[in-house]
C-alpha cells in the first residue's frame, strides 16, 4: 500500500478516461481478454445455499478453545500481558486495555461471543454488512430473475467528493458496497418512512455512506432520497453495518479526516436513524494502540460485526487495535426510540516486528467464537470474541487488506485469504508473487496456496478484491480477483477447485479490478457472477467458464464493491454517481 505522504489507501480515479494518482497516469487498457480452461468433471447440480444449523445462542455455538487441535494456553507474562508462538519462529504479545485506556489484569468476560450459521446473522432481508454476514460470503440477497443475461441502468443518484492526502476522492471508494435493508413495518414507522414505504412490503430502503463524507439514504426501486443524507463532513471509504436486529442503528467508520483544508477527528461513528444523525462513537486516536507507523492514522475501513444474542459489536482498525463493543443498545418502537452506551474491550497485539505496519482493513470474518482479520503488516489474526485472547498468527508474507472468506464443511471450517504485492514495492520491488490460500481455520494451518505475479508502481497490485465463494452448480469453486497481473493496467479472474486450488479457469481481463467479484442465485437454478472493473465495465459472466453473458459500461472506475437484492444491484463509481441496475 502505498505510503505518501502516509498509510493511505490511494484513490484509482476514473480508468474509463486518463487520471492521475500520485504522479501516475492512468488510462483505460483495451487489450483483449484471454481465457484458459482447464476440464472439469462432474461439476455440482445447482441449489441455492442453505442455513445448516440455526442456533443463535453464544452459550451452545461457543468453540471452546481447549478443543481446538494441538492447543496449548498462552503464556502469562504479568500485569495481563500474554503471549504464544506461531510458525515459523514468530512470538506474539497481547493486552487487553478498557474504554479509559486501563490495560486489563484479569479480563473476566460478562458471557460467551458466538456466532452461528450466516444465514442466522441478521433477522432482517438485506444485506446488512461487507459481503452480508459473518463468513463474508453473502453480497446478494434473494434469486434474481435472469431471462435476458443483460445488465440496465434503473437509476443514478449524485454524490460530491473530497481532496485528501494529496488525492482526489470521488463517488464511493474500496470497499464502499452499499447496504440494503427490508426493515420491519414497526421500524419503518419509528424512521417517519413515506406511508406508501411503510404499507410496501416489498420496499427497501438503500443505506451508503462515501467519501463525499455523507450517509444517502435512498429507495432501492428508484434512487430516490427516502431521508436527507446525514453529512459528516469526512470521508467514508469502508462499508457500514446495519443493526442486525432490525433496530435502526447504522455504524461506519471515518476513511479519511481531511476534506480539502479542514482536519477532524478521527471517528468512529453510530447513527440513530429514527433522528437521522451521529450519536455516538469513539475516537480512532487511541492511546491504548500500538506504536503504528505513520503515527496518528485512525481509520476505520473494517465493517462491523455485530453479534445480536450478546449485543457486542466487533471492529478492527487501522490504528492497530481490535475493539469489543457492548452496544447496551435498546430500540422502543412505539416511542420511537433507539439508543446505544458503548463499554469497550480493546485488543492490542505485537508480533515482534520492529518495522511492523499494524493496522487491520479487511472486515474480520467469524466462526463461532473465533474471530478473524488480516493485517497490514501481512499476518492473519485469529482471536477468541468471548476471552479477547489471540489464539494463531498466520504471516502471508505481505500487506493484506481482503477480507476473509469462511467456509463450513464435513471437513471443517476453512478460510480464504490473498496478500498484495505492496510492501515489497515500497522496499524498490518492482512485480514479484502474490499468493491465495486456504488455511484451517481452527489451527491456522496452510491447505494449499496458489500464487500469480503482480505488478508494482505506486499503486500496489495483487489482491484487494474480496473472493467469492461459489455455491450450486459452482460450489466447488472459489473465485479469486487479483490486480495489476499480467501489466500494471490488467488483471486475472480466476476460477480456482477449493478443495485442490487447481486453476479451473483463469481469465486475463483488459482492466485490473478492487471491486470484488459476487455471485446470484438465478431463479432458473443457474448461477450468474458480477465483476466491476477499473474501467468502469460491468461484466456479467458465467461462473462455470468465465465469458461474459454481457456488459455495461459505466462512467470511470468501479472501486466499489457492489451488492444485490434480488434483480437489483447497485454500486458507485468515481464518476460521482451511484448506479441502481437492474438484472434482466
Amino acid at each position: 500500500m502505498p505510503v505518501t505522504p502516509r498509510h493511505v489507501r490511494r484513490p484509482l480515479l476514473g480508468l474509463a478516461v486518463a487520471g492521475v494518482v500520485g504522479g501516475l497516469t492512468l488510462t483505460a487498457c483495451t487489450a483483449p481478454d484471454v481465457f484458459v480452461e482447464s476440464p472439469r468433471p462432474n461439476s455440482p447440480t445447482a441449489s441455492a445455499p442453505a442455513s445448516v444449523n440455526p442456533q443463535t445462542d453464544p452459550a451452545k455455538l461457543e468453540l471452546p478453545l481447549s478443543s481446538l487441535p494441538g492447543w496449548t494456553a498462552p503464556t502469562a507474562l504479568g500485569g495481563g500481558t500474554f503471549s504464544r508462538g506461531f510458525q515459523p519462529d514468530g512470538t506474539v504479545t497481547w493486552q487487553l486495555f478498557n474504554g479509559d485506556n486501563q490495560q486489563i489484569a484479569n479480563y473476566t468476560p460478562a458471557g460467551p461471543v458466538a456466532f452461528g450459521d450466516p444465514a442466522t446473522y441478521t433477522k432482517v432481508p438485506g444485506v446488512l454488512t461487507f459481503r452480508g454476514n459473518n463468513y463474508r460470503n453473502a453480497p446478494a440477497y434473494g434469486t434474481a430473475d435472469v431471462t435476458d443475461k443483460k445488465l440496465e441502468i434503473a437509476w443514478t443518484h449524485d454524490t460530491g467528493d473530497v481532496e485528501a492526502e494529496g488525492s482526489y476522492w470521488a463517488g464511493a471508494g474500496w470497499t464502499g458496497q452499499p447496504l440494503m435493508v427490508n426493515w420491519p413495518e414497526q421500524t419503518k414507522q419509528a424512521m417517519g418512512l413515506d406511508p406508501a414505504q411503510v404499507q410496501d412490503e416489498n420496499f427497501v430502503e438503500v443505506l451508503y455512506p462515501v467519501v463525499d463524507g455523507k450517509v444517502y439514504r435512498m429507495d432501492l426501486a428508484t434512487g430516490k432520497d427516502t431521508k436527507p443524507p446525514i453529512d459528516t463532513g469526512f470521508a467514508f471509504k469502508g462499508t457500514g453495518s446495519v443493526d442486525p436486529r432490525g433496530y435502526p442503528l447504522l455504524y461506519s467508520g471515518m476513511g479519511l479526516n481531511e476534506n480539502g483544508d479542514k482536519t477532524g477527528e478521527w471517528r468512529y461513528r453510530i447513527f440513530d436513524l429514527i433522528q437521522n444523525k451521529e450519536v455516538n462513537g469513539w475516537s480512532g486516536t487511541d492511546p491504548s494502540g500500538p506504536a503504528r507507523k505513520p503515527a496518528g492514522w485512525g481509520a476505520f475501513d473494517s465493517s462491523a460485526l455485530v453479534n445480536a444474542a450478546s449485543d457486542t459489536l466487533m471492529e478492527p482498525a487501522e490504528n492497530g487495535l481490535i475493539y469489543k463493543v457492548k452496544l447496551n443498545a435498546t430500540f422502543d418502537p412505539d416511542a420511537k426510540t433507539v439508543s446505544v452506551n458503548p463499554e469497550f474491550v480493546k485488543l492490542k497485539y505485537d508480533t515482534g516486528d520492529p518495522n511492523a505496519r499494524y493496522g487491520i482493513e479487511g472486515s474480520a470474518a467469524a466462526y463461532r467464537n473465533l474471530i478473524y482479520a488480516p493485517d497490514n503488516d501481512g499476518n492473519i489474526i485469529c482471536w477468541d470474541a468471548t476471552t479477547m485472547q489471540v489464539v494463531w498468527v498466520f504471516p502471508t508474507g505481505d500487506d493484506t487488506d481482503a477480507s476473509i472468506v469462511l467456509e463450513d464443511t464435513p471437513d471443517g471450517p476453512f478460510i480464504y485469504t490473498g496478500n498484495e504485492y505492496d510492501k515489497r514495492g515500497e522496499a524498490g520491488g518492482k512485480s514479484g508473487p502474490v499468493t491465495f490460500r486456504k488455511i484451517d481455520a481452527l489451527t491456522g494451518k496452510e491447505v494449499w496456496k496458489w500464487e500469480i505475479d503482480a505488478q508494482y508502481n505506486a499503486v500496489n497490485g495483487g489482491m484487494m478484491a474480496t473472493p467469492a465463494l461459489g455455491f450450486g452448480e459452482v460450489s466447488d469453486l472459489v473465485f479469486v480477483t487479483m490486480a495489476r497481473t499480467a501489466s500494471e493496467k490488467q488483471g486475472d479472474l480466476v476460477a480456482l477447485d477449493s478443495k485442490t486450488g487447481q486453476v479451473v479457469w483463469q481469465r486475463t481481463m483488459g482492466a485490473f479490478s478492487w471491486s470484488s467479484p459476487l455471485l446470484i442465485q438465478g431463479s432458473d437454478g443457474h448461477v450468474y457472477g458480477i465483476q466491476g472493473d477499473s474501467g468502469g465495465l460491468l461484466h456479467l459472466f458465467d461462473p462455470n467458464t468465465g465469458k461474459d453473458f454481457s456488459t455495461l459500461q459505466l462512467e470511470k472506475n468501479i472501486e466499489a464493491s457492489p451488492a444485490v437484492y434480488g434483480n437489483m444491484l447497485v454500486v458507485g463509481t468515481y464518476a460521482k454517481k451511484l448506479y441502481g441496475i437492474r438484472i434482466s
